[in-house]
């Protein structure tokens, strides 16, 4: 076997796949004002006491605030500023929202109060990833047919619904089960956090000396158990990991490492590639689809050409058929892809739709923030106007931030760095798994294909004018 050369890609003409660990980047623990705050008893606690103040603010406002969306403080902190920023969170962060989540803090609130502790059912354990697509897929399908975001009663709605959710969570079941097993966000972060700039591991040859009895897993006097039941020791990936610093605080021996990396780097490396986390992948790519379709300005009349042309006049059957057929079309394609590329290679349709499914989360990402950027930036000012009008101001004018021309160059910024992400990712899944160069390059032509063709849908969708939530 030839020796590991840069960034731990191997000439693999002798084997096939070698399973080498992420190579680690520079550790930030090592600087002492981190450390010290990863270790202080006031972390997160110091983000997690804000954010559920402001997230009480939010759902007083959308249940008892205006009535209109436009003039909602509730909506405008929500869907207009919180929305947009947390796939950005996740990119440099990781899942570290999760660890301030007035959500989670309410599970661990009352899993403190009345918690039975029960173990995590297996039903959850073997199929909660599929429970979170379902989820996912049925409450983006829920706001267009019933308008969520447009009312601020239906988004107010939404969140008791989710609290309601972690309040039984919390009281029957272990940790954060809610968090891990069954949040549509958590889902969503899970797979964003891949791409996250920052990586929490722990150093195998300490650990493999230490006598502790898994503290960093379990929990001590000095904080609680990890509330995604992620064991440093033998953890490779973000997609369970908050940055909570709970194992930090735990570890005897200062194991862990807290290192910066490449974004994405952690999909060069995922061992043992899992098809519901692909299929989440392509199904949000195809959620954010429909999100831009529907926000054009074309889409009534798009809608009503459909309705004249069929003699259907129902809009939600019909926005049912159209949801369902952009949220199946990046399954369908990946799946076409990986049967394509299965021809040329050792593995099968689902291996390969699994393993590159991976390979799409870069331009994944990429397309969700430049959707959302538009609401951020063509919307933003629009957040100061209606929170302002809590405290009796008139404040008004303009909601936009930058132009639309700006926007727009952003948005194709935003998206080549996303196809070069995703290129890049397949290229060296492909490197890291097949020795022959001939394999190689016949295993990517269809991803590579499958990558333009969504970043060219992509484009075409956001050239034309958007709406506005606001």
């Amino acid at each position: 076997m030839k020796n590991l050369v840069e960034e731990g890609e191997m000439n693999l003409q002798e084997v096939d796949e070698v399973v080498t660990p992420e190579p680690r980047g520079l550790d930030l623990l090592k600087y002492a004002p981190v450390k010290k705050m990863m270790k202080s008893k006031y972390f997160p606690k110091i983000f997690q006491i804000p954010v559920a103040a402001v997230f009480g603010l939010i759902g007083y406002e959308l249940l008892a605030g205006p009535g209109t969306a436009h003039d909602n403080p509730g909506t405008a902190l929500m869907w207009v500023l919180w929305w947009p920023l947390i796939p950005i969170v996740f990119l440099f962060l990781g899942r570290f929202w999760c660890a301030i989540c007035p959500f989670a803090t309410l599970s661990d609130f009352v899993q403190k109060l009345v918690g039975v502790n029960r173990p995590v059912p297996n039903f959850l354990k073997k199929y909660g990833i599929w429970l979170i697509d379902a989820t996912f897929i049925a409450i983006t399908w829920a706001d267009h047919v019933f308008g969520i975001v447009a009312s601020p009663w239906g988004s107010g709605i939404l969140l008791l619904l989710i609290t309601f959710a972690v309040i039984v969570s919390g009281a029957f079941f272990q940790r954060r089960t809610f968090c891990r097993y069954l949040c549509f966000l958590g889902g969503l972060s899970g797979n964003y956090a891949r791409t996250g700039m920052i990586a929490l591991r722990a150093n195998q040859d300490i650990c493999a000396t230490c006598s502790s009895k898994a503290a960093c897993f379990n929990g001590t006097d000095k904080a609680a158990a990890c509330p995604l039941f992620a064991f440093p020791r033998t953890m490779d990936s973000n997609a369970n990991c908050t940055l909570c610093g709970n194992c930090v605080k735990n570890c005897p021996n200062d194991a862990i490492t807290l290192t910066l990396r490449l974004p994405t780097k952690e999909l060069w490396f995922i061992n043992k590639p899992k098809i519901e986390e692909s299929f989440l992948a392509m199904a949000i790519m195809g959620i954010v689809l429909i999100q831009n379709v529907t926000m054009l300005k074309i889409w009534e009349e798009t809608l009503a050409s459909v309705k004249r042309v069929t003699g259907i006049n129902n809009t939600a059957l019909i926005f049912t058929l159209v949801f369902a057929l952009g949220v199946s079309l990046p399954v369908a394609l990946l799946s076409i892809a990986a049967r394509v590329a299965a021809r040329n290679n050792s593995e099968s349709t689902f291996q390969n739709f699994a393993r590159f499914g991976y390979a799409l989360i870069p331009l994944d990402v990429a397309g969700h923030v430049a959707h959302n950027l538009f609401h951020l930036l063509a919307e933003g000012k629009s957040v100061y106007y209606s929170v302002a009008s809590i405290f009796g101001s008139n404040a008004s004018g303009s909601a936009a931030l930058v132009s639309n021309g700006t926007i727009r160059i952003l948005q194709f910024v935003i998206l080549i760095l996303g196809l070069w992400g995703s290129l890049y990712t397949a290229r060296r899944i492909a490197f890291r798994k097949y020795s022959s160069s001939a394999t190689r390059k016949s295993t990517l032509a269809p991803y590579s294909v499958l990558i333009g063709a969504l970043l060219a849908l992509n484009v075409v969708m956001f050239l034309f004018p958007m709406a506005h939530r606001m």
